[in-house]
This record gives structure tokens, sequence and C-alpha cells, in this order.
């Protein structure tokens, strides 16, 4: 492949000097090279997107530039002059804010004092905060970016999408001229989305500099102006973004082709003809979400739980792992109903579990690798009392060889490995048991191409050697690409069950949308009937008469 190179001072945009220019930055961490050579330029009113897999050192030279971290070597200039950032705090006063992807809020305090901390709160005479002018200066920004939030409301009260709107006004609240948005919208709906595209769009005509980081193509070619591109520590490309393609892109960041991406391979279709199944749900529900799902999983597929945020995919499997109450219906495993009161229950089932936020709900993150892997099944490699490390160790090693695990070794701490690799290591602990079915909740959120074609392979073979796998996703080329069969949630109801074959985006959507239109019709009305002996009296009038089809799971009859 041509890589078209745009060395740092060989153009400018609009015909000005970058406003950051970053030349030369090398970072080492306990004798380990994190950045080597690296270097970016930023211009006011453009978004720069900051491109490649996860461990490839983007968030370290984010860290640079935000004064978090010193460089080793190399040089940055800032509107002209020559910086070296003492801390966060000069940086950020100098107009430099970042959105973290973690969130870093104070959940026992309101949504305007998060926003306004780290400024000057309005004091009175006597150096009393006053509180009304603190609501109203956090209400103007809230307007800014248009939100609906209530100054008042605590933090801790918020969904985790409302808590992301609350870092992003924060950072807009320092009058920011270089903003850093890592991962900005991997917790936000379609609809929040949208409107921080807006917000985004305000931010560059008033000539803010916007560093973008984020893992999803359609975003980036949506908003960027220009990209850069790392891997492996080092500085690979920057150009325009029209100047290159989703391909392209991928094939520079990792290094190679990837052309299975989103694809699982079968030399013969799983058959459940006969099977018993491993896990099936009677009319289950709990006391807040679910609502009567019934299905059956059997050994050796992959099935995948489609929806909007809110349909009620996370509150099902949490529900089936015994981590939320249940109000009636029945859980069997193997053909037998299963009494779970608590995960404890759930695991010895044989049900494991990776939850949506890996970090939050998953990993022990200043602990090691080996102690995270190993932490389900400890209890069995105790003697007398006494842990037997040696065969922890070997247990361990065994896995990371297993799953491609890149660690320093075993004892490093998990809070160190990139979003892949963390995945990966919580994956690790729950093949330790044995288990007979895996409930995944987003097991790629947050993970970069790269590292999401790996997860996808051994999600895979883990079927294949006849484990049943039910995977929550919000990406639908990923539901598409490796499961077997597909359910959709709508409300807390499964609304469609979709084989392999006959799914498609546009239908899931449709079902997931829980939308009635023209098209729909009952089939209490018309029985049996074929959609042919109900086209004149259905599709014509309705204007969809070329373009129609049937779905016998859901009696429900959609435009094409």
């Amino acid at each position: 492949m041509q890589v078209l190179e745009e060395k740092p001072g060989s153009r400018t945009a609009n015909g000005t000097a970058p406003i950051l220019k970053m030349q030369g930055i090398h970072k080492s961490f306990s004798g380990v090279k994190v950045l080597h050579n690296v270097q970016i330029e930023l211009f006011r009113g453009e978004v720069h997107a900051l491109m490649g897999e996860n461990g490839a050192g983007k968030s370290t030279l984010m860290k640079i530039m935000a004064g978090v971290h010193r460089p080793d070597a190399g040089t940055i200039e800032y509107k002209g002059e020559s910086v070296a950032w003492h801390n966060p705090m000069e940086a950020r006063s100098r107009g430099i804010s970042v959105i973290h992807q973690e969130l870093n809020l104070s959940p026992n305090l309101t949504v305007a004092e998060n926003i306004l901390m780290g400024t000057k709160f309005p004091r009175n005479r006597l150096g009393l905060v006053q509180w009304a002018k603190v609501k109203e200066r956090a209400q103007t920004i809230l307007d800014a970016i248009g939100s609906n939030l209530d100054p008042d409301t605590y933090v801790s009260s918020l969904s985790v999408a409302q808590q992301q709107l609350v870092e992003i006004a924060r950072a807009l609240s320092f009058q920011a001229e270089v903003l850093i948005m890592d991962e900005p919208t991997a917790a936000l709906t379609d609809k929040e989305i949208e409107k921080l595209f807006v917000i985004i769009e305000d931010l560059k005509r008033q000539g803010v500099a916007i560093v973008y980081i984020s893992h999803r193509m359609d975003e980036i070619f949506r908003i960027s102006d220009r990209c850069t591109v790392m891997r492996d520590g080092q500085w690979i490309r920057s150009c325009p973004i029209g100047e290159t393609n989703p391909e392209q892109l991928v094939r520079t960041m990792v290094g190679r082709e990837l052309t299975d991406l989103f694809q699982r391979e079968r030399s013969q279709g799983i058959t459940v003809s006969g099977k018993v199944p491993v896990l099936e749900l009677r009319e289950l529900s709990d006391k807040k979400t679910v609502k009567e799902v019934s299905f059956k999983l059997y050994p050796g597929e992959i099935v995948g739980l489609a929806g909007l945020v809110g349909a009620g995919r996370t509150e099902l499997v949490r529900a089936i792992f015994g981590l939320s109450p249940i109000r009636s219906g029945e859980i069997r495993i193997d053909g037998r109903t299963a009494v779970i009161n608590g995960p404890m229950d759930a695991m010895r089932y044989g049900i494991a579990h990776v939850p949506e936020s890996r970090k939050e709900q998953g990993l022990f993150l200043n602990m090691s690798v080996k102690e995270n892997i190993m932490m389900a099944e400890m209890h069995k490699y105790r003697r007398s009392g006494v842990l037997q490390w040696k065969e922890l160790d070997k247990e361990a090693e065994s896995y990371i060889k297993r799953l491609g695990i890149k660690t320093a070794n075993k004892e490093q701490k998990v809070v160190g490995l990139s979003g892949g690799n963390q995945q990966k290591v919580l994956l690790a602990r729950w093949l330790s048991i044995g288990p007979k079915v895996l409930l995944l909740d987003e097991p790629t959120r947050g993970v970069d191409i790269g590292a999401k074609t790996e997860i996808h392979k051994i999600i895979c073979r883990l079927a294949e050697t006849g484990l049943a796998v039910l995977m929550i996703s919000s990406e639908l080329p990923e539901v598409l690409g490796i499961s077997d069969r597909i359910m959709v949630m709508h409300e807390g109801r499964i609304r469609a069950h979709l084989s392999r074959e006959e799914a498609t985006q546009e239908k899931i959507m449709f079902y997931a949308t829980g939308e009635r239109n023209e098209c729909e019709y009952d089939i209490g009305r018309y029985g049996n009937q074929p959609p042919e002996a109900v086209h004149d009296e259905v599709m014509e009038p309705a204007g969809h008469a070329d373009h129609f089809g049937f779905d016998v799971h859901s009696a429900v009859l959609y435009c094409a």
C-alpha cells in the first residue's frame, strides 16, 4: 500500500500555523518504550482523529498533551511558544481540556458543582459561595450543548449517558481552545450522539481544535477533517480524512489485512434437532424491566441479542446470572429447573457472565493479571489454608497463552493493559470455571478493530467446543457476523427471533424500534394466510405492493 505521509510543518490549515505541535515525543515507563518519535499537529477549527489499536500509545500521547505526563524527549509548541507542562492544572488553565473515556465525576455533588469544579466559584463580599450564580453559570453551559439536565440534580442519580454530557459541559466550562475527546460516544444513545455532533460543529466554528479518539469508523469519517494513525507507540501517518478510506485506515492501524472482520466461518450449520437446550427461559420476568421472556439456547450456539438502549438486554442477562431478582417464570439448565438466587448459584450451574463495564463490574484493576484470571477458582488451589502459587502460576500462564493476552508478565497489574487485553483477562477468568453458558454483554465495547477480531475468534472457538454463548451487542455488523441466530428485544420483551440467513440490519432495527406502520398486520385478523393472500387489502393501500415479507416468529408483515 502506498502511504501518503503528511510531515509536520509541511502544510497549514486555512493559511494559519498550528495551535499545537508535538515533535519527536518519546516516553518510557519502567524501561518499556511506550512512545517513540511521535508527532502531531492541531489547527484551530478542526477535528483531528487520533487512530490506532488499543495499546498504540494514543492515551499516553494525550496525557502528555494535557500535562499528566512529561515526555522523556521531544518538544511541544503551543500558540507558537515552546511549553513544558508541569501538571494538568497548568495545561487546563492555558486552554487544554480533556473529556476522558472513564468518567471522573463526583457522584455526591450536583450537576452544577461538577460542571464548575476546578473553576473559581462566585462569592460575595463575605467569601460565601453564591449558589444561585453557580447554578446560573452551569445552566448557561447546559443550554449551550442542548441539554435539559437540572443543575441541582445529584450526579449519582444520572445515567451513564447523562454523566457523559456533564463531563462535556465541564470541559467546556474552562473555555478550552484544545479539546481532547476520548471515546466520547461510547455510552451515548444515537439521539445523544447527534446532539454531540452538533456541539462539535459549533465548537469548530468557534475555532476550537478537537482531538477525537474513537474506534467507530462511521463517526471518524463523518466529523473529522484530518487524522493521525499510531501503531506500537510510533507515528505512522497523518493526512486529510478525504485522502483515505476505512479499509486503508484499518490496514494502517493494524499493519495487516483484516478480511474476516465480523465474520464467523462454519463448515456446516448448527443442528439443534433432538438436542436438549443447555439454557431455557420460560416466561421470565424481573421486578422492573424484563417481561415474560422465553427462549432456548443450545450447546455450540452463538445467539446475538440485539435492541436499543433501554430495551432490557442487560437486565435480562443480569437476571439469568442472579444479579437481579426474578418475579416470575422459570430458568432451566440441561432440561431441569434451576434455582438461581445469586451469582454463586449461577456459577454452580455453569453460567458465566462478562459484564458491560469491565472496569467497574468485572476487573480488580490494581491486582495482577494472574490474580484476576484465577480469582473465581482460587479456592481450588488452597491446601491446608495455603495457596499453591506454583499451580496458580502455571494455570494463569496457560490462559495467557491460550487467549493471546499481551502483558509484560503475569504479575503486571491489569490497569496497565489495553482494553482488548483487559477483556481477554475477564474472559479467561470465566473460562477457568469450565462454564456451559457464557453471557457476554457488549464484549468488544471500547476495543480497537484488531482486538475485536481476536475476541470474535475466541468466542467462535469457544462455541466450537460446545459452549453456548448469548451475546449482547449494539453493533449490528458484529451481531450479524458471528451469530447463528438473533433475538431482538424491545421494551423488555423478545420481539423477534431471526435466523442468520434472514436477518438484516434493517429488519433488526425494524423490530428494535417497536414501530408499527402500514405494512404490519395482526395474525389474529388474517390467521395463517401467506402475505400474498392479503396483498390487495394490506399492501396496495399502503403503497408497498412490490416490497414485502413475512416473519413467522412474530406474525409481522414488514416492508423490505
